[in-house]
């Protein structure tokens, strides 16, 4: 359902999350997160844009979150990188209806977006962050889970 761009941003900033003060290259964000770096320094930059990370230049520069994780939902994330949701909605949906179980579709569908936006806002990344870490501790070095 997320678009690759989406998914790339939510990477990147989770791992900006793991170790917030510290500055993080493109090079090194694409590397821990296995993603391609041209394609990414183009939604850093958007993300930038949208005032969700700060850069600096230079040797030491690179990357950082602008704000706490607690204070980024994922749909300002999103929105920063891809067309909302709605838009998207709105592109597929027919200018006519000209059947009544077409009608009952758009509703139904119009319903599951504005809970994907509620949900969207509500979570932040923070609580991705949480969850990395939850399943990270639940399972070892080798990747078997872990018992009590």
């Amino acid at each position: 359902m997320l678009r690759r761009s989406g998914i790339y941003a939510l990477k990147a900033l989770l791992e900006l999350a793991l170790d917030p003060p510290r500055w993080q290259s493109v090079n090194a964000l694409a590397l821990a997160q296995d993603l391609p770096a041209p394609m990414l320094e183009q939604l850093m930059l958007k993300l930038r844009r949208a005032e969700l990370v700060e850069s600096r230049r230079g040797r030491q520069g690179g990357y950082r979150l602008r704000r706490l994780p607690a204070n980024l939902p994922l749909a300002a994330i999103l929105a920063a990188v891809d067309a909302p949701a709605a838009s998207l909605m709105a592109a597929t949906e027919p200018e006519e209806d000209p059947q009544p179980s077409d009608r009952v579709t758009r509703v139904l569908n119009r319903r599951l977006l504005q809970a994907l936006e509620r949900e969207l806002d509500r979570l932040t990344l923070e609580d991705l962050l949480f969850d990395l870490r939850s399943a990270q501790a639940a399972f070892s070095e080798s990747g078997g889970l872990l018992l009590g």
